[in-house]
């Protein structure tokens, strides 16, 4: 993995860098994510990792939204604090400080995530968000000050995050389910802030080589909770052999995914936002992030089915848990669907593959209600299929197949 000057924590005296240096816009051509970074993303994955546990004690059609929508209002904190650093990053004292802070304040997301809806976890959780808000706004103003170019753009995401941390305040003394509207309206506000920067900003790019690392990271550690759910699968049904054969199954479904996004679809579209001629000012970079979001959710929700189907291989499965599985797999479909089609500003390259896989899972979650065993077959089977054909169509493409 590759770092950058600036993170070499142990050149010489002659080499070290400013305590504090004021922030800049990074355009350098290699960067690549930092340890504060990767440090950064743990405490994301232990709330993805809260909500599969929280989710796995409450399989109903209610804990699968709520686990959606929370981890909906964690992937943006984690996005937005990540498109700040794609940009402004400056790795000194001070930026180090207020990042761990953020670290900080996710971890306080985490330890309340499994109660942030309807019980006590609501107002730490909140908190906890509201936190990383505030300072990711304090660094927008450092930022907003030294770097006056791109002062219209940061105003925009100054304007979005200052609405959102009144919305949120609000949100905390009122009532459920107010509080979760309020929410739900202070996410679509930021949300707002990279379309409005795109179409009336001035042109302030993005790091494309930074950001496909940055997300890559973030679903494989995201996809690493399809493996530990194999893990706890076997050892909590005492090695039993339909549980393991079924998690066996399972670990090949989240193995096919990471081959469809790392080698395949997400390879794909990283080349696509890459072709600076194109991308400028188009919105794709855009739907290259937003495109994130199912497919890092759809992801969740797989270890969660995963787990499911380990631990109840010939049956007992509610209509949720089924779904968590064959759900999730739709849902990583559908988001490749959108960050490949959005990248490349062309719908018609995720036809037929990998879209036709939609139906597909769709139709057999639908007509999986007796024998989870065998549909894990039909899922490794056809995950297999979508592998095969996806590097196929990718070595017979003229783009660029480096990997992301």
């Amino acid at each position: 993995m590759a770092t950058t000057p600036d993170d070499d924590t142990d050149a010489g005296a002659d080499q070290r860098t400013p305590l504090v240096r004021p922030p800049k816009l990074r355009t350098e051509a290699d960067r690549g994510a930092t340890r504060l970074e990767l440090f950064f993303d743990l405490a994301y994955v232990l709330v993805v990792h809260q909500l599969a546990l929280a989710l796995k004690d409450d399989l109903r059609w209610q804990g699968i939204a709520e686990f959606a929508g929370i981890f909906a209002v964690t992937w943006w904190s984690w996005v937005t604090t990540t498109l700040y650093a794609n940009r402004f990053d400056t790795n000194d004292v001070l930026y180090r400080l207020l990042k761990l802070a953020a670290t900080f304040a996710v971890a306080v997301m985490a330890a309340s995530a499994a109660t942030a809806v309807g019980s006590d976890g609501t107002v730490a959780f909140g908190a906890g968000y509201i936190a990383t808000r505030v300072i990711l706004a304090g660094l927008y103003l450092r930022a907003r000050r030294h770097i006056p170019d791109v002062r219209v753009t940061i105003d925009l995401y100054l304007a979005a995050t200052g609405v959102s941390i009144v919305i949120w305040t609000v949100s905390l003394l009122t009532p459920s389910p107010i509080t979760y509207l309020l929410w739900a309206v202070g996410i679509m506000v930021e949300a707002a802030a990279p379309f409005a920067a795109t179409h009336w900003g001035p042109d302030v790019p993005l790091h494309l080589e930074h950001l496909p690392e940055r997300f890559g990271l973030f679903v494989i550690l995201v996809l690493g909770e399809s493996i530990s759910a194999v893990v706890l699968g076997m050892h909590d049904t005492h090695w039993m052999f339909s549980s393991v054969a079924v998690a066996a199954l399972g670990f090949t479904i989240a193995a096919a995914v990471w081959w469809m996004y790392f080698d395949i679809g997400g390879a794909e579209a990283k080349t696509e936002i890459q072709d600076d001629e194109r991308v400028v000012g188009s919105g794709r970079a855009d739907g290259y992030v937003y495109g994130h979001l199912p497919l890092t959710l759809g992801v969740a929700l797989l270890g969660v089915g995963i787990q499911q189907y380990v631990l109840h291989p010939v049956g007992e499965l509610t209509d949720a848990g089924r779904w968590a599985l064959s759900g999730g797999v739709a849902l990583f479909v559908v988001g490749i669907c959108a960050v490949l089609g959005w990248s490349s500003g062309d719908w018609r390259t995720v036809f037929p593959w990998p879209a036709l896989a939609i139906p597909v899972v769709v139709v057999l979650g639908l007509v999986d209600t007796r024998l989870p065993f065998a549909s894990a077959i039909v899922l490794a089977v056809g995950a297999i299929t979508a592998v095969v054909t996806g590097v196929i169509r990718r070595r017979r493409s003229p783009v660029d197949t480096t990997e992301t």
